[in-house]
């Protein structure tokens, strides 16, 4: 089978030179054989070609799209996401905003301050979270008082609430959680706070929530077209299929210097396996994770059920005892009603006694 990407980045390994290496260093050949086949199957693929190289691997994202080293890479997604041109001013720490045990889940995370004075959250979910609403208008929140802080530190008696610009929280997903999925054909959607009455507040949170596995099943199922250089990202970042690599090479050829740098660093199998096993890891806590996610909602739901169950059962045995006290009622009347009848029927035969003496 020919090597598609051999063709237009010649220095990728053959399969056998990866090999041979690996075979040639015992600490490398044991951690390679430690993993899972389909995951030593996944090395080989992306080392030697067969598939392109996943940008959202945390190693590479991480250098591909890093805002201290390449920010004209970083401004032009952001800007084509966002929709309004944008230069990034500085690149902030990122402390605060991720709970420790939920990174894990993230691949990218950076926030970055724009020239108007928004903050950007940028971040790159492996496994979409549970409940993505909640969580992320919590980190939101939290950015947004980081910003209202540093202003107000710095403007000091001069400081004014319109000093305190937008925020926004982007999120892309490689494998979305559950309820993207009642939209197949949207894989971008976007929320703000908006007023029942129409009138018009700033109210300075904005969400981007972007599905890249939906996004890749609609170019399947269109003929990938990648009309836009949105499209061509989206697809940059999550597809490792080598037709529609070449695909975003041939409509946008500036995309090639990326893939370019993607397959220099894996010149270098040694690092690129230390980083791979991490991956990995990091992986296995994802799983982890995310059962643990479940399972708790599993357990929620199934107590609501229970709850519920329990008080269609205390309304039925209500329902039962009000049964109960009318057909107890009924029967005392039908006491009343024997007594009144047998004292009639006494009375009937007192008079026809009287008849007979007559």
């Amino acid at each position: 089978m020919t090597n598609k990407l051999r063709q237009y980045f010649p220095m990728i390994h053959t399969r056998q030179e990866v090999l041979a290496e690996i075979e040639a260093k015992p600490k490398l050949k044991q951690e390679f054989y430690s993993w899972e086949k389909k995951y030593r199957k996944e090395f080989l693929d992306f080392c030697t070609g067969v598939k392109g190289v996943k940008i959202m691997y945390d190693f590479i994202s991480k250098e591909i799209l890093n805002p201290e080293t390449v920010p004209e890479r970083v401004e032009e997604l952001l800007s084509l996401l966002i929709g309004q041109q944008v230069h990034i001013k500085e690149v902030l720490p990122n402390d605060g905003t991720r709970i420790s045990d939920e990174s894990t889940l993230v691949i990218m995370d950076m926030v970055v301050e724009l020239e108007d004075g928004s903050v950007v959250n940028l971040e790159v979910q492996k496994i979409g979270y549970k409940f993505p609403g909640a969580r992320s208008a919590c980190y939101s929140a939290d950015l947004l008082l980081r910003q209202y802080k540093k202003v107000r530190s710095k403007k000091g008696k001069k400081f004014n609430y319109t000093d305190v610009k937008d925020v926004y929280t982007i999120v892309l997903f490689e494998k979305s959680p559950t309820e993207f999925y009642e939209f197949p054909d949207t894989y971008i959607h976007y929320f703000e706070q908006h007023s029942n009455t129409g009138i018009q507040l700033n109210l300075l949170q904005k969400y981007l929530f972007i599905s890249i596995d939906i996004f890749l099943k609609y170019q399947q199922n269109i003929g990938i077209q990648l009309e836009t250089r949105r499209d061509a990202w989206l697809a940059f970042m999550g597809s490792d299929d080598p037709d529609i690599i070449l695909k975003v090479i041939e409509k946008y050829p500036d995309f090639k210097e990326m893939y370019q740098q993607v397959y220099e660093i894996c010149q270098n199998i040694e690092e690129v396996m230390g980083m791979f096993s991490k991956e990995l890891a990091e992986m296995d806590r994802n799983t982890a994770q995310l059962m643990i996610d479940e399972m708790q909602e599993d357990i929620k739901q199934k107590e609501e059920i229970l709850k519920g169950q329990d008080d269609r059962i205390k309304d039925q045995i209500n329902k039962l005892k009000e049964q109960d006290d009318r057909l107890k009622e009924q029967d005392d009347r039908l006491k009343e009603q024997d007594q009144v009848i047998r004292e009639l029927m006494k009375k009937i035969e007192q008079l026809e006694n009287i008849s007979d003496v007559r």
